[in-house]
Parts: structure tokens; C-alpha cells; sequence
């Protein structure tokens, strides 16, 4: 078996090449004969990371998913997980190329996935395809039809993702690719971005290396947090066992809110210093509350959130050390 890895090189795919080679070391053994990942540029994610870049295992190959022609189409692929989109750099792109990125990447890849007689393919979609979680709904369940507006610029990345979501279910049906929607929510780790617009990623970069933790809100918003090392897990899980055509959220179900969250960050990692609330009421209804219902994927796939929320703080806190230093 043979798996093309497309956004090996962001969040998703470090945590997912660390996973694939705790897997080698225990097992002595990889879940794919030939495991190839997709980069723009794979030089560079090797000298920032050589010790995942050089990872003997891994099968690296130059190529955009924007791009058709650059893809790898002399190889085939049984197995294909598209990951090439995550949030993290969407500032720096116009609303239009973000749009482009992901749904027409997602279709070049649902085309190189007949190209290349794919039997699976996962698309890595977001819990922002929700839209707005109503303030009386806990937990989004998968069978909740809401979508961001389709006339606010902000809903862009939700809206492209629903659209990716309908490529892959439309590619299924027509071409007997069994596709699986895996929709992300918040996540922490070892990779996370500390000067992005994730506030757990914030409250460790000013527990380390500020005089404050500082909730720029008044910290009511709920979320919730998996570990990058279930995050991994899941993902693979889903791409081998997902019911076609079916999504699955992938998240913690545990809330925390902002204020509480800051709060437990600076408890575990810098005591000392204290937590300042802004009290700025900034929020909007889009993101009050980001919590998703895990129980499908419990049932169906036997996943679950093996790593609790302090021992993922501190695990990706003591990372950040070493990078630090």
C-alpha cells in the first residue's frame, strides 16, 4: 500500500510524520510499504526540520496542488491524505486565493486520485464548515447542516470548505472513491504557531516569554483543545476506517473558556506571573462557543482523547523551551 501525504510540512503533517515514526519504532514496521509527502518546497522544511526532513522513510516530492502538472503522476497511490490547507497562514493570502487554495486543491487532488487509482482519500476539512454554533447547542454533531454567509468576508474559509467537502462526496459517488471528511477543530502541540491567531498558542508564548498572559477579550469564548499526538492518530484512523462519505469531527469535546484557559496555562507553565483580561468585549457569534460532538467517531472508530489538556500544555511548553533556548 502506497500513501501521498499532501501539507506534510505544516501542523498537520509534522504531527503526522512524528506519528508514522513512533509507529517504525514500535513496531518496527510502517503502516504503508511507500509513504511520499507533497512540498513546495521540500528543501527547506528539511533544513528547518532535518530530524523529520531526513527521515529515510519518507518519499519527498516538489509539487503544489495548485499545480496539476508538478504532482506526482507517475506513482501510484491507494491511499491519498490531503492536508494542504490548514488555517495558520491565511492572512497572507487574498480572500479569492484562499478560496482557490482549497477548493480548487482539493479538486486537483480528487483528479490525481483517479489518475493515480486511489482507493481512500481524506480531506482534512474544518469545524468552521458549522458556521455559528447555535448559543443552545453543547456540541456540534456531524448531521448539524448550518454554514458560515455566504455574503461575509470572514466566511471564506468555512464556506471553501464546504465546497471541498461536496467535491470530495461528488467524486465518490461518480468515480467509486471512497472519500472521508475529517472536520478539525482547536488542537495543541509541539507544532502550534505562538504568533498566530490561536490563543492557547498566545498564552504559552507570553508564559514563557512575557511579564503577563494576556486575554486580549473579556476570555468568555469556549473551546476545546486535542493534543497533535491524537490529532495524528485520528487522521490516519479515519483514512483507513472512515466510512465513505461520511465526515467525522475530530476535536476534544472537554470546554474550557478563554478566561479559564489562560488561567490553566499560566498555572502550569509560569505561576508567577499574572493573567490580565483586557475585558474588550470583541467577540462575535461565530466563535463564542467551538465545540465539537466526538460521539460518532467514538463509536464508530474507537477513537478517543487519550492525552488530557494540562499534559498537552505542558508536553508543547517544554518543546517550546527547547526551541527557545
Amino acid at each position: 500500500m502506497s500513501l501521498l501525504i499532501t501539507g506534510g510540512t505544516g501542523f498537520f503533517g509534522r504531527a503526522l510524520i512524528r506519528h508514522l515514526e513512533s509507529q517504525r519504532i514500535s513496531h518496527g514496521t510502517l503502516p504503508y510499504a511507500r509513504i511520499t509527502i507533497l512540498s513546495r518546497n521540500p528543501e527547506r522544511f528539511r533544513a528547518q526540520y532535518p530530524s523529520l526532513g531526513e527521515l529515510p522513510w519518507i518519499h519527498w516530492h516538489a509539487g503544489d496542488v495548485l499545480v496539476p502538472d508538478s504532482l506526482p503522476r507517475q506513482q501510484r497511490y491507494e491511499y491519498i491524505l490531503h492536508a494542504a490547507t490548514d488555517s495558520t497562514d491565511s492572512a497572507a493570502m487574498t480572500p479569492l486565493k484562499q478560496y482557490d487554495q482549497i477548493a480548487q486543491g482539493t479538486e486537483n487532488m480528487l483528479q490525481f486520485a483517479l489518475h493515480c487509482g486511489a482507493r481512500r482519500f481524506l480531506l482534512t476539512s474544518s469545524g468552521g464548515a458549522y458556521g455559528p454554533q447555535p448559543a443552545d447547542m453543547l456540541e456540534i454533531p456531524e448531521s448539524y447542516n448550518g454554514m458560515p454567509s455566504p455574503l461575509a468576508l470572514g466566511s471564506v474559509y468555512g464556506i471553501a470548505k464546504r465546497q471541498a467537502e461536496h467535491l470530495c462526496f461528488l467524486y465518490g459517488r461518480q468515480y467509486g472513491i471512497e472519500t472521508v471528511i475529517a472536520r478539525c477543530f482547536a488542537f495543541v502541540g509541539e507544532d502550534l504557531a505562538l504568533n498566530a491567531h490561536f490563543a492557547i498558542g498566545n498564552f504559552i508564548r507570553d508564559a514563557l516569554t512575557a511579564d503577563a498572559i494576556t486575554v486580549s477579550g473579556d476570555g468568555s469564548p469556549l473551546r476545546s483543545y486535542l493534543d497533535q499526538r491524537d490529532l495524528s492518530h485520528w487522521l490516519l484512523t479515519m483514512l483507513s476506517t472512515g466510512d465513505a462519505g461520511h465526515a467525522y469531527n475530530v476535536g476534544s469535546n472537554q470546554a474550557i473558556s478563554i478566561r479559564d484557559l489562560a488561567h490553566k496555562v499560566r498555572d502550569l507553565i509560569a505561576p508567577e506571573k499574572p493573567v490580565r483580561v483586557l475585558g474588550e468585549n470583541i467577540l462575535s457569534t461565530y466563535r463564542n462557543r467551538y465545540i465539537p460532538c466526538i460521539t460518532k467517531a467514538q463509536k464508530e472508530l474507537g477513537l478517543n482523547v487519550s492525552i488530557t489538556l494540562d499534559a498537552a500544555i505542558q508536553y508543547a511548553s517544554n518543546a517550546k523551551v527547547t526551541i527557545l533556548s
